[in-house]
């Protein structure tokens, strides 16, 4: 296990003047929530979610050495236009990473960034941009340190993407990723995200997410607000230890191929999130009348037909519907049959687990 001084490098032996590199990174969606968090990134509680394969950042990152190494020198383009509204973000990311990438200052960068899925459509577009921006970064400390390990490669890029977005973590590596420290994963650590070190059931393979954006609207509440008040919480302890059992006991359903414990422990999970938020001070209720409609329906087929889908939420009103490739053909038919209807503009995204960062 890795420890934060392992990622301040003690020198280079090669180097650069200009190149360019591009990576994809998905968004995902987490089965155990991580919810509250301490100074720098580090979470309150230990988390598990399944990478997603279709809703996913791609970015281009161009960079040229200069002479003037006071602060940070960028470029922003979102879908090929000027996007200033993201320089603060991309600034205090910069600002954290500095120790760990002491080249930033050198170079001048251009970030060309495009999403795959709608903007402003309830996707974690943080998670996978981070993701994405990190990968590309440490492309270039590669080419600065090419004897650089794939596992170093890999983890340190989780370290960087998880101080711009914390789940950002967790869209690294797929296609089950955990982050956080945890007895029951050895190699577990608050600091980056690990794939899910243990055989993963045939159930659970190329598992589904048809994602029902219900709400596309700006978001209620940021994560960062969201997690701070956690601090304080009447129920935080309480929650913190369910994560921590839920995790143990969802570790074991993925790995057994127990679908009916998955989706109980899935469905609590998502539910409990939504309640911390409902009991803190100030409160936030961020489902939406349609989300509710939805997760019963979802109940009610469930019940009917026995097919083993579910249901999971983040941070807002939009559900994601998830369940096994065997019964895909019978869960679409009843999304495009009963949910649809209940989404905004009747919009949905078909997803699946998908195996994280990809080079181009």
């Amino acid at each position: 296990m890795l420890s934060e001084k392992d990622f301040i490098p003690s020198g280079y032996t090669h180097s650069a003047d200009k190149a360019n590199f591009k990576w994809s990174a998905p968004s995902n969606i987490a089965l155990v929530k991580y919810w509250g968090k301490k100074d720098n990134q580090i979470p309150a509680n230990p988390s598990v979610s399944f990478t997603l394969n279709n809703c996913k950042t791609i970015t281009e990152l161009s960079f040229e050495k200069r002479d003037n190494n006071s602060g940070f020198s960028f470029d922003l383009l979102f879908e090929g236009q000027p996007k200033e509204s993201f320089r603060p973000k991309i600034e205090k990311f910069f600002e954290r990473v500095g120790a760990y990438l002491p080249f930033l200052k050198n170079y001048h960068f251009t970030i060309d960034t495009q999403n795959t899925f709608p903007h402003s459509s309830g996707i974690a577009s943080s998670a996978s941009g981070m993701a994405a921006l990190a990968m590309n970064l440490m492309s270039l400390e590669q080419l600065l340190n090419p004897d650089m390990t794939d596992d170093y490669f890999y983890k340190k890029a989780s370290f960087l993407a998880r101080l711009g977005s914390g789940s950002a973590c967790r869209s690294v590596k797929g296609n089950v990723v955990e982050w956080g420290a945890h007895n029951d994963f050895l190699e577990s650590s608050n600091l980056y995200g690990i794939a899910f070190p243990y055989v993963i059931h045939d159930n659970f393979k190329n598992y589904q997410d048809t994602i029902l954006l219900v709400d596309k609207g700006e978001k209620q509440v940021s994560s960062t607000v969201g997690h701070g008040l956690m601090h304080g919480h009447p129920f935080a302890e309480q929650r913190f230890t369910q994560a921590h059992d839920n995790l143990s006991a969802i570790k074991s359903a993925l790995e057994s191929g127990n679908i009916e414990k998955f989706i109980a422990i899935t469905e609590s999970e998502a539910l409990t999130l939504h309640a911390m938020m409902m009991t803190s001070s100030p409160y936030f209720i961020l489902m939406k009348p349609n989300t509710l409609e939805i997760i019963n329906r979802i109940l009610a087929f469930r019940q009917e037909t026995k097919a083993p889908v579910c249901f999971t939420l983040d941070a807002g009103a939009n559900v994601h519907v998830l369940y096994p490739e065997s019964v895909k053909e019978k869960v679409l038919e009843f999304i495009k049959n009963e949910l649809v209807a209940l989404c905004q503009n009747s919009q949905y995204i078909c997803d699946s687990i998908g195996n994280g960062a990809e080079k181009y």
